[in-house]
């Protein structure tokens, strides 16, 4: 029943033309990964974010901190110095602290997605998005866009509160489309790790044909048989 429901809708899989294994291998293995990952999704138009959903990797700033760290480490070890160990380890306390406080921020928010409007085909669709907050901190930094590209659109949500966030998709095509997978990620508070989300949505949106600009104007009216005796009869 499910598919053939869905059957008349384009997946935003779709969308990516699948590249050539031999001409660019490294585009084949990432359009293989989204499609492995775009199906494993099940779409709902609101979820919680919990602990098996997102996901946690450090950042470029975050590598470069733990370059500076294992140099710091490695001196303070050949000279012996108790001060260089104490910097070591303050700064690698304050990253793991961050690692915990960014992975929080992200875990328990709940977004919900707004049923678009339909638009006509070359416009750009507002995906509107709410994001709410059941805890009484505020998350800060929820950066949230269409996963194959787009700009971000960032927010602060406040304790026991909650916020609208648009995001803009243009279809490519008329018909009817499934909104895009759409990514939420946050770097706060020191951006040395990278906390994200992939959602899946189960709104449709319609895309109507463009309408034609100065159309010409429509043909004159063929007269009906017997109007004229219809008209003197009356």
């Amino acid at each position: 029943m499910a598919d053939s429901m869905n059957s008349g809708l384009t997946l935003p899989v779709a969308h990516a033309a699948r590249p050539s294994a031999l001409l660019h291998p490294l585009a084949y293995l990432r359009w293989r990964w989204r499609r492995w990952w775009s199906l494993r999704l099940r779409p709902v138009d609101s979820v919680t974010l919990t602990q098996r959903s997102v996901y946690i990797v450090p950042s470029r700033p975050g590598f470069m901190l733990g370059a500076t760290l294992m140099l710091l480490l490695l001196s303070s070890i050949n000279y012996q110095l108790n001060l260089g160990y104490l910097l070591t380890f303050l700064l690698a306390g304050s990253a793991l602290v961050g690692m915990h406080v960014c992975h929080g921020t992200l875990r328990g928010l709940t977004l919900s997605v707004q049923p678009p409007q339909p638009q006509f085909a070359g416009s750009a669709v507002a995906i509107e998005v709410r994001l709410s907050n059941v805890d009484r901190r505020t998350r800060f930094g929820i950066g949230l866009r269409v996963r194959d590209g787009g700009h971000w659109s960032w927010a602060d949500v406040p304790g026991q509160g909650s916020v609208v966030v648009q995001v803009a998709w243009k279809p490519e095509r008329r018909g009817l489309h499934l909104v895009p997978v759409l990514t939420a990620e946050t770097r706060f508070p020191l951006g040395t790790f990278r906390v994200w989300t992939v959602w899946q949505p189960a709104s449709s949106v319609l895309v109507y044909p463009k309408p034609e600009l100065n159309p010409p104007p429509f043909p004159p009216g063929e007269p009906r048989a017997g109007g004229a005796a219809s008209a003197a009869h009356v």
